[in-house]
């Protein structure tokens, strides 16, 4: 490993808190290394995840060598580190009380020292670095502990030692004994002097998330009970961690410029809320007995489909509804193991995505089968989608994974268009909506029609990624789940076999397609695909072919049961 590496945790060893409104990435080594404020896209105060030498950090852990061992409370986001040290063992719970379902502060990251055997000489060091860096930060100490302020935010560390403040950071050790218990309180604006007690903190978040959380109950036939049910609750978990408590939109991820490559430009910005993520996630919600976040995330998204100007809806948003999401590069950081540009906000949000329409639409009869009733505004929103649909679906895009080589014939752009016709004809017909039922049915069939005709190679025997290209793409793996074939036909079983033929490696790990995007470099293999695998061999009748690939992908969870969108297939690192 080289010296750069060795300055930074591998991204699968991060634990992951959060409130509701914002996350932190929480290292192994008991170091916050990513912690954006007051929201998950707001710029950071810990960043050394991006630059470990300029990022800024918050790290306890013990001054001499120790191991760790890492666990949530069961059906919580409430992380447990234990450090054992040669004289003693100690762990530290981390935490942040869920915005608005707690009597105590959100805006307060927790750090519990708890003493189990022994004794423990710990090293503190508070180094915030606000606005991404960018801002000069006042830091003074104070009795209770130290007081940091950059141009908008400020941060009081409530220490029960005293931390000595030199060159914008504070520094310090603390030893604990066997059945010692302290606390360090990382106060946010807002609650630098706000009442806690927290214990009682600690105790109501617990009683939170293990309400929330999923259960099969005794007797019930639970559609989730088996070997993997503790897998499906880590990722309901996360799930509602990404979820913003004032608006119920869910972001794509906690932080932004994790590379896809080391060392490459394939870096991006995902805090924000993907609306082709629509479809499958209120799938999830609503499987998962959590109706409520469904109906939130649905209103949320359908408001945003009020626009005039149907071609003003945007392929992604910030967490607020906020469309202007202006890409900017921080050159004053390294990037995570030196992968450059570090980037904050997505210009993809500017692009044509056509498959958004089909997600919307896979969502709104999502909601249908489990209930919910359209008001006459809403399907009014869903036939102006469904019209703009008619008019550009013929037309090219910059498709689902967002390329910025320029736009092409995407087939499953073409086929999620299709996807938008088809189920808003299920919807009208079934709620007995006014629609233009066989107009809607003749463009459904031509789209269909040209699918076949121009995204399926008879050489390959396969849907390709673009018409006129020889390119695969992992999204033909999901054309049957979205219904446009059915799993026995011979195209969707030979699309699958030359998937497995030229995408996949180790037979696990699939890549997301094999043609250019007019960007450099390479990326990992897309865990997300692996799952579309999955689904597909266990929706052909390939049950034990699917249970050992999915076997194999859990392989690769961390001890918190979390997993990276991407895996380095030569490495098999994240």
């Amino acid at each position: 490993m080289n010296k750069r590496a060795s300055r930074y945790i591998p991204i699968e060893d991060y634990g992951v808190v959060g409130n509701l409104e914002t996350c932190a990435l929480i290292a192994p080594n008991g170091s916050v290394d990513w912690f954006p404020f007051p929201h998950l896209e707001s710029p950071s105060i810990f960043a050394s995840i991006l630059d470990a030498d300029s990022g800024g950090r918050f790290r306890i852990a013990p001054v001499s060598a120790f191991e760790t061992d890492r666990q949530y409370v069961d059906d919580t986001n409430v992380l447990e580190t234990t450090f054992h040290a040669a004289a003693g063992t100690a762990t530290m719970t981390d935490f942040m009380p869920p915005a608005g379902h707690t009597t105590h502060p959100k805006t307060v990251l927790y750090r519990k020292l708890e003493c189990t055997a022994g004794s423990v000489d710990l090293a503190v060091e508070f180094d915030p670095r606000f606005d991404y860096g960018r801002a000069e930060a006042s830091v003074e100490s104070l009795e209770e502990g130290v007081l940091a302020e950059g141009d908008e935010e400020r941060t009081l560390l409530e220490s029960p030692v005293p931390l000595a403040v030199e060159d914008g950071h504070g520094t310090g050790e603390l030893s604990i004994e066997a059945g010692e218990t302290e606390w360090f309180l990382l106060r946010c604006t807002g609650a630098e002097h706000a009442s806690t007690d927290p214990d009682a903190a600690l105790a109501e978040t617990i009683e939170y998330w293990t309400d929330w959380a999923h259960n099969c109950d005794p007797g019930s036939d639970c559609t989730f009970e088996g070997p993997w049910h503790d897998q499906v609750v880590r990722s309901q978990l996360v799930l509602k961690l990404l979820t913003h408590a004032e608006t119920g939109a869910i972001a794509a991820a906690p932080a932004t410029s994790l590379p896809e490559d080391i060392g490459d430009v394939r870096n991006w910005d995902y805090r924000f809320n993907w609306l082709r993520d629509t479809g499958f996630t209120v799938q999830a919600m609503m499987n998962l007995d959590t109706a409520d976040e469904a109906n939130a995330y649905f209103d949320w998204f359908m408001d945003l489909c009020k626009a005039d100007d149907l071609a003003a809806i945007q392929p992604l948003y910030g967490l607020h509804g906020e469309a202007e999401l202006t890409e900017r590069e921080l050159d004053h950081f390294e990037g995570y193991r030196g992968s450059r540009p570090v980037r904050i906000g997505n210009e993809a949000a500017k692009q044509r995505q056509h498959d958004i329409y089909g997600e919307l639409l896979l969502a709104v009869d999502e909601m249908r089968r489990h209930g919910r009733e359209l008001t006459d505004d809403e399907w009014t929103r869903v036939r102006d989608i469904v019209d703009y649909v008619r008019e550009i679906w013929d037309q090219p895009d910059a498709g689902i994974w967002e390329v910025r080589g320029g736009d092409n014939h995407f087939v499953y752009s073409k086929v999620l268009c299709w996807v938008a016709l088809d189920r808003a004809i299920a919807i009208a017909t079934d709620g007995d909506h006014d629609a233009p039922i066989e107009s809607w049915h003749e463009t459904r069939e031509r789209i269909k029609n040209d699918v076949l005709e121009n995204g399926f190679d008879d050489d390959i025997g396969a849907f390709v990624q673009a018409y006129g290209t020889d390119a695969l793409d992992a999204t033909g793996l999901l054309l049957p789940i979205v219904g446009f074939l059915p799993f026995d036909d011979e195209r969707i079983q030979g699309t699958i076999a030359a998937i497995r033929d030229r995408l996949v490696e180790d037979d696990v790990f699939v890549q997301r397609y094999d043609g250019e995007d007019g960007l450099p470099g390479d990326e990992g293999a897309f865990v997300l695909c692996s799952c579309w695998l999955v689904d597909a061999l266990a929706l052909s009748g390939r049950a034990e072919d699917a249970r050992q690939q999915f076997e194999t992908l859990l392989e690769y969870l961390n001890p918190l049961g979390l997993i990276a969108e991407e895996i380095d297939t030569s490495s098999h690192h994240s």
